[in-house]
């Protein structure tokens, strides 16, 4: 377990974490301080509870939406999928009924 310290709003903080996460958590905190800039630039300083809670459902609502356009990307997906299916079974069926006329028209040229 390792531990890494990160800055957001101009305070420090340490947070523990597995080994080798250090560089993901110190960038997560970076996006995490710039969203919170973002408030400071337009609000001000309305409290470190306050400028966290923003940033956290600012990018609560990120996620949602990401995750929103990932289900629609998997459903159309699954549709191209399906569709796919259905064109090789109907494929399939008009071969397999062309077979069968050939095998009509041979059985009529051996039996005249």
């Amino acid at each position: 377990m390792s531990q890494v310290s990160v800055t957001v709003n101009g305070h420090p903080y340490k947070i523990a974490c597995d080994d080798g996460q250090e560089p993901r958590i110190r960038r997560l905190a970076q996006y995490v301080d710039a969203r919170v800039g973002e408030f400071v630039k337009n609000i001000g300083q309305v409290g470190e509870a306050r400028l966290l809670l923003l940033a956290a459902l600012v990018i609560a609502d990120e996620l949602s939406d990401a995750n929103e356009a990932l289900q629609l990307e998997q459903s159309r997906h699954r549709a191209a999928e399906a569709a796919a299916d259905d064109a090789v079974a109907a494929a399939a069926g008009g071969i397999h009924g062309v077979a069968q006329r050939i095998e009509a028209l041979a059985a009529r040229l051996d039996h005249p």
